[in-house]
């Protein structure tokens, strides 16, 4: 049985899978496996991520969707079968090596301890890849800094940060079935609802590399919808307590 699930969402990762699989198992971490959600990539990620599945058997699973449903649910369904198997921990995690497996080990050492670990590009020590451009950097840094911190009052420096090992517990006193952001926004939710629920939760310095391989999936449009996502998360969740 795995203890860890890390779940990876794919759309056209096809050239970068089958290295960034590799070195997740290269680590030897004791119960840690990965669960491919792919929504029907036309490049043939989710074909890829079959063979893989044969070359590491009972470590590497596929989930197909119909289609691009959403970063936001391919987690949830992810999580949601992470749990169901009986993970006691559940790590969200990008295939294009803007997350390195290298913290991976400090995550799981640190779970032990809190809810949350999230792998922060804004906390002392984050750093963002020197490709990134002035206008794409501080859009990013508004974004967690000034927009959503304004808004939604959270402290957690990167709220979002898709790089995050969680306690399945967590996850269950959060209620997935109750999140309704299904794009990258998602991790705003997700990062609002913990706090003010009360979970505990430490963020981690980490180097955000530009994706290898590939063309990213964010465009403007899809960050004005995220932008504008945060307002509702906050008329929707304000009135949460901590249990």
């Amino acid at each position: 049985m795995l203890d860890t699930v890390i779940v990876m969402p794919t759309y056209n990762e096809a050239s970068n899978l089958p290295q960034i699989a590799g070195e997740i198992f290269a680590l030897n971490l004791d119960g840690v496996g990965i669960l491919v959600v792919d929504d029907a990539s036309p490049d043939g990620t989710g074909q890829v991520a079959d063979g893989l599945a044969k070359q590491y058997p009972d470590r590497l699973h596929v989930m197909h969707r119909s289609g691009k449903l959403g970063l936001g649910t391919a987690y949830v369904q992810g999580f949601t079968w992470a749990m169901e198997q009986g993970a006691s921990h559940v790590i969200s995690m990008d295939a294009d090596f803007s997350h390195s497996p290298s913290y991976l080990p400090k995550m799981l050492e640190l779970i032990r301890e809190y809810d949350v670990v999230i792998g922060s590009r804004y906390t002392q020590g984050g750093r963002l890849d020197e490709k990134w451009g002035f206008g794409r950097r501080f859009l990013s840094w508004w974004a967690n800094s000034v927009w959503i911190r304004v808004l939604l009052g959270t402290k957690v420096a990167d709220a979002t940060a898709g790089f995050r090992c969680w306690c399945t517990s967590a996850l269950r006193a959060i209620g997935l079935e109750n999140i309704q952001s299904s794009g990258y926004v998602f991790e705003v939710e997700l990062t609002y609802i913990a706090e003010r629920l009360g979970l505990h939760m430490i963020e981690i310095p980490i180097y955000f590399e530009e994706r290898r391989l590939g063309a990213s999936k964010m465009d403007m449009k899809i960050k004005i919808e995220a932008a504008l996502r945060v307002i509702e998360i906050r008329r929707r969740l304000h009135h949460l307590k901590p249990r």
